[in-house]
């Protein structure tokens, strides 16, 4: 229960907070034009759909207002190192940004459906009304001013061959919102996880129309098609008094004068809303285009087994801590594709590094540009670095390290790390005890992280520290051949795959039993559990965390943290 707290309480009084605001504004809203004297007469015409139309309206101006600050990346890295003295529930909130991201992004595609269908209706309405000739008050409604050149009429469509679809592509409302529409769900569709990780650069290129559906949104309102009674035209029109004769208006009546009521637009509002995030989010790009066209040195490029390139890199003021991540671009691969890649160096380190796995066709192409241009190097532009959740390994006093295949990345820069501080024999370091897991697939992942485990075993042997980091390695993908090599080998000092004292398992890890035993080994400790894996791990993980922390506040508890990008 105390780790449920942890892990999901405070995300999910955020989530809660976040629900209540949608539902309070569309509530609110949703009342006000439901009951406003101000649209007795335009729900005459309209009936409920005003007001789903316009409660909705305000919520994905809501919405459409916190969909750019969870990627506004310098921001969190602001507040992430900013938060360095707050509660550690209150930083990990910050891990949670593409999530939320997510959720927002739905809540945006569902208004706009409710918003769609409501007007939908509306012009349906509208158009009935207009060509009513029964003497309805509907009828009375929709030709009011229509001749007049004062702008004050209520039903904007003006005659009986004007339909809906005239509507939609003639005026700015029905073109603006037919083209964020269709932007909104090329976007929400190439979004989907089977093509953002299949087909990436579509991902990337639709989701560049987040511009034109924010120039869309903020020009949507500026015409007024549905619109409401003026104040001028209130104090002399009181519609619940003078609904009951609309034959004798603007008429002189001993028993009641009422005026012809007289319609303005709906101020445009939506601007309000987005401006600051808007303004926010431009001045974010411009510091990352800023920083991207600062000089970048690779000092150092090698293809390791497994098709992984390692790219040294040296760029003036740069500045990093473990666990952080950069964007990378190739202009001779792509001029436009920024792709994220976990830094691998240390901060000690005179240089930084990344390893950039074959995933897809930009990292196929980079490789291979860097593989034919020997001994040239080809030009690449960073932009960061920005913070994650490994940020904080070494603020627990025992971490537990789980990297799936390239996942070791953040992991390459803490251990990295940790070397140098037992070199330079630093007394700040918090931390304790390591626990260190690689799973991966074939032994050939295994090689370019050997060279670093050897180099930290020999240094905690000099140093007297050989407790300090335990790690295990796991092969879950094997023959049988490898596995009868290890078998025979298996009373030799180091170990028949990757050279290495500790050896290697074959299979995957029992998490219940790791949990219990770090549980038992550190019954009163904080233990931070860092990710950079699949969705799937993550799960089991979260649960073991869960199920291994004490309910007492005194004993031990474990924190989930998970990389996301």
């Amino acid at each position: 229960m105390g780790n449920w707290v942890v892990n999901h309480w405070f995300p999910a009084v955020v989530i809660a907070a976040w629900l209540g605001l949608n539902v309070f504004l569309f509530v609110y809203y949703f009342l006000l034009f439901d009951r406003d004297k101000k649209f007795y007469y335009t729900r005459v015409l309209l009936g409920s759909a005003l007001a789903w139309a316009r409660a909705s309206a305000k919520c994905l101006n809501f919405n459409s207002m916190l969909i750019l600050l969870p990627v506004c990346r310098n921001l969190l890295s602001f507040l992430r190192g900013t938060c360095l003295c707050c509660r550690r529930t209150m930083r990990k909130q910050l891990d949670h940004n593409l999530t939320f991201h997510k959720l927002v992004a739905y809540a945006i595609a569902l208004f706009t459906a409710i918003h769609i269908i409501a007007h939908l209706c509306n012009f349906e309405w509208y158009n009935d009304s207009q060509r009513a000739v029964d003497g309805s008050l509907s009828s009375i409604l929709s030709n009011l001013h229509q001749d007049e050149e004062s702008n004050k009429w209520l039903n904007p469509i003006h005659t009986n061959s004007t339909t809906p679809a005239y509507v939609t592509f003639t005026t700015i409302p029905g073109l603006t919102g037919v083209i964020i529409t269709v932007a909104l769900i090329l976007m929400v569709t190439s979004s989907m996880e089977f093509i953002r990780r299949s087909y990436f650069e579509v991902f990337w290129y639709t989701h560049h129309l987040f511009v034109i559906y924010f120039a869309g949104l903020v020009i949507h309102g500026i015409a007024g098609l549905v619109r409401g009674q003026t104040a001028e035209s209130l104090n002399k029109h009181n519609p619940e008094h003078c609904v009951q004769d609309p034959a004798h208006w603007g008429r002189n009546n001993t028993h009641s004068h009422c005026e012809e009521p007289e319609f303005g637009s709906i101020p445009a509002e939506s601007w309000q809303w987005v401006l600051t995030p808007i303004l926010l989010y431009v001045f974010e790009r411009v510091l990352r285009f800023w920083r991207s066209r600062q000089r970048v040195v690779v000092t150092k490029a090698v293809v390791h087994p497994s098709k992984v390139l390692e790219l040294q890199m040296h760029k003036k003021g740069f500045s990093m801590e473990v666990g952080q991540y950069i964007f990378i671009n190739c202009p001779s691969v792509s001029r436009l594709e920024w792709h994220p890649f976990t830094l691998t160096s240390a901060p000690e380190e005179d240089f930084f590094s990344v390893h950039i796995r074959a995933a897809g066709d930009w990292t196929e192409n980079l490789i291979d540009t860097f593989q034919q241009q020997k001994p040239k190097t080809p030009r690449i532009e960073v932009d960061g670095p920005f913070g994650t959740a490994s940020e904080d390994v070494f603020q627990y006093e025992v971490a537990m390290l789980v990297g799936a295949g390239i996942g070791v990345t953040p992991f390459a820069s803490v251990l990295k790390s940790i070397w140098y501080k037992f070199q330079h024999a630093d007394q700040r370091l918090k931390t304790k005890k390591i626990y260190f897991y690689w799973l991966c697939r074939d032994t050939g992942a295994f090689a370019w992280f050997n060279d670093l485990l050897a180099s930290l075993e020999q240094e905690m042997e000099e140093s007297g520290k050989t407790g300090f980091l335990n790690y295990r390695l796991f092969l879950t993908g094997w023959d049988n051949s490898i596995a009868g090599q290890a078998a025979f080998n298996f009373d030799k000092d180091t170990d028949v795959v990757t050279g290495l004292k500790q050896k290697t398992s074959f299979g995957r890890p029992m998490w219940s039993n790791e949990f219990s035993a770090v549980a038992t080994s550190h019954p009163r400790s904080v233990v931070g559990v860092f990710l950079c894996g699949p969705q799937a791990l993550a799960k089991s993980l979260q649960k073991c965390c869960h199920q291994y922390s004490s309910l007492d506040p005194r004993k031990v508890k474990f924190y989930f943290n998970k990389e996301n990008f």
